[in-house]
């Protein structure tokens, strides 16, 4: 049966974190919009959080026996040679039996062994770098790969720049029309319409120095007439929750993990957040107004060199995790009264965003494939 008959066979590979799943599920939801009988496997570590998400939302997932570099000696440093010459061979085994007519990279752990094995059999492939800094894994697949899309413009200094294609980052389609759903959100977290709504989100594995600093500053939030909706993630829930109940009936909010992301960004007035590449996307296409607080964890600090690429349009605010303590809540509050200032974050964010992001990264696999 001829290419264009037949239903496209993709795998997709990578995770470990929400910033790599989520766009790796929006590419897969696109391709099946374009494609209905699309065959899609994913592939991602064993262990790591996409071998839950990726099933939630309705795919099939494969897991390697891979992790990363740690960056001081430990044991695992010591397997990492052994973890990747399986995870390889595991690649190669996959390819082998789901005859794969391309495969797409979003980063972490397991892009890299996936890819390379597909690559060394001459499969058409296709990395998706979310970050205005090139991860590790991406960097040295660059060279294997067809096509390279990338999320901000100037990534020539680490991608060969007639591979590069710039689609911006794909989230969840239902963030696009979010400005809709304010009176559904708000009865959703059992709101109140006529206070203003602060948005906490550090990411779908929390950020303690942004709960630590919410924490704290309460009082402050309830004193000047705010509501808070707070993603915490797991280990800082306990203690939010606890809080929540000491200021019960004061508007305070806390949850591990909001699976309706469309409604929160509908609910908030503000939003403070961590600075990883699908926050940005999302925030950019809600156009909400933003206080962002880098994660200093991360490799090459390239949640700063996301922050400061709105920051320099006028697009977010920036709080360094150093003097989050100190200046995050004040930032934050002083955001929420200035409706001017809000208003110009709004229009500036607004400009930066890619809606059509999936279609764009569909549409380059699409032209591999045929």
């Amino acid at each position: 049966m001829p290419r264009s008959e037949r239903p496209y066979r993709v795998i997709i590979s990578g995770g470990g974190t929400g910033g790599h799943i989520y766009p790796a599920v929006a590419i897969a939801n696109q391709l099946k919009a374009v494609n209905p009988e699309a065959e899609i496997l994913f592939v991602g570590a064993k262990g790591r959080m996409e071998m839950t998400r990726v099933p939630e939302a309705g795919y099939k997932i494969v897991g390697l026996w891979i992790s990363g570099l740690q960056r001081r000696l430990t044991l695992d440093n010591l397997s990492f040679p052994l973890k990747v010459l399986s995870s390889v061979r595991a690649s190669h085994k996959i390819i082998k039996e789901f005859k794969p007519d391309a495969v797409v990279g979003v980063g972490g752990y397991a892009s890299g062994p996936l890819l390379y094995a597909a690559t060394s059999r001459g499969i058409p492939a296709l990395i998706q770098e979310q970050n205005s800094y090139a991860g590790i894994t991406n960097k040295l697949l660059a060279k294997r790969v067809d096509k390279v899309c990338v999320a901000y413009p100037n990534m020539e200094a680490f991608f060969p720049a007639e591979k590069l294609v710039l689609t911006g980052n794909p989230v969840r389609s239902d963030i696009l029309d979010s400005h809709l759903k304010r009176e559904e959100a708000l009865g959703h977290f059992g709101l109140q319409k006529d206070k203003k709504v602060i948005l906490v989100i550090g990411g779908s594995l929390g950020a303690r120095t942004i709960n630590r600093s919410v924490a704290t500053g309460l009082a402050q939030i309830v004193e000047g007439g705010y509501q808070l909706v707070w993603q915490t993630g797991k280990a800082f829930f306990p203690e939010a929750k606890a809080l929540e109940q000491q200021f019960e009936g004061k508007g305070i909010y806390a949850f591990d993990f909001i699976k309706r992301m469309d409604l929160a960004y509908a609910a908030a007035d503000v939003v403070i957040s961590r600075a990883g590449a699908l926050s940005i996307s999302e925030l950019c296409l809600a156009g909400k107004p933003a206080v962002l607080v880098p994660s200093p964890n991360v490799a090459e600090d390239h949640q700063t060199k996301n922050a400061m690429a709105l920051v320099e349009q006028e697009a977010a605010l920036l709080v360094r995790d150093t003097e989050a303590g100190e200046k995050l809540i004040p930032t934050t509050l002083q955001l929420a009264q200035d409706e001017q200032a809000q208003q110009r974050l709004r229009r500036h964010i607004l400009k930066m965003a890619r809606p059509n992001a999936a279609a764009d990264i569909v549409n380059e696999l699409i032209k591999l494939i045929g």
